[in-house]
């Protein structure tokens, strides 16, 4: 297994912890457009250049878009999403493996469903922190970085997948501080809401 690939597989499951509909769309309009070509171990991921399968990850990405910015709204579709984002994760990066590898296919599905778990579960906790703020601005400011961030790395990670692999890794290790960092928030908060 290549660096290219590992860089491909980590890039997109971690994102499909952010924007998974976002970040299936991407991936397979590249394919779709020409601007990425599929050696021959990555066939399983043709299926994201099928019309249906862009039509329906394109209505998911507005959907989730739109959700996303609306303060409640995007910790309930946080909420149905902790089953789907994980296993679409997981998902993206097997599909990136080469078939005749099975250690290899059960490792990147193991480590791609739980990268993209743990940048879905930082996503879901920092909503909840924002959430509990009462002007709307931070929530949509904290989900167009989300937007940004997610459609920026995706961009990097056709063009340079090793170097978007570094990159997801040292925002898998932000993250892991920020989970940390939020929880001591949020038990701050329910401290003083105690106290009052």
């Amino acid at each position: 297994m290549g660096a290219e690939i590992i860089g491909m597989a980590a890039s997109a499951s971690l994102l499909a912890g952010w924007r998974l509909y976002l970040t299936a769309l991407i991936v397979g309009l590249a394919m779709r457009w020409g601007w990425i070509a599929l050696p021959e171990q990555l066939s399983g991921l043709e299926i994201l250049a099928n019309p249906w399968v862009l039509g329906v990850a394109g209505a998911g990405a507005v959907a989730e878009f739109l959700a996303d910015k609306i303060m409640l709204v995007d910790s309930l579709w946080d909420g149905v999403h902790t089953f789907l984002r994980p296993v679409g994760g997981a998902l993206l990066s097997l599909a990136v493996v080469d078939p005749g590898e099975p250690l290899g296919q059960a490792l990147v599905f193991l480590m791609g469903g739980g990268a993209a778990f743990m940048t879905h579960a930082v996503k879901a906790a920092t909503r909840l922190a924002v959430n509990a703020s009462p002007e709307p601005f931070s929530n949509i400011a904290v989900s167009t970085g989300e937007d940004v961030a997610t459609a920026g790395l995706l961009a990097l990670a056709l063009a340079y997948p090793v170097t978007a692999a570094a990159i997801a890794l040292v925002l898998l290790a932000l993250m892991i501080w920020l989970l940390f960092a939020l929880r001591r928030f949020v038990a701050r908060l329910f401290q003083r809401r105690r106290a009052v």
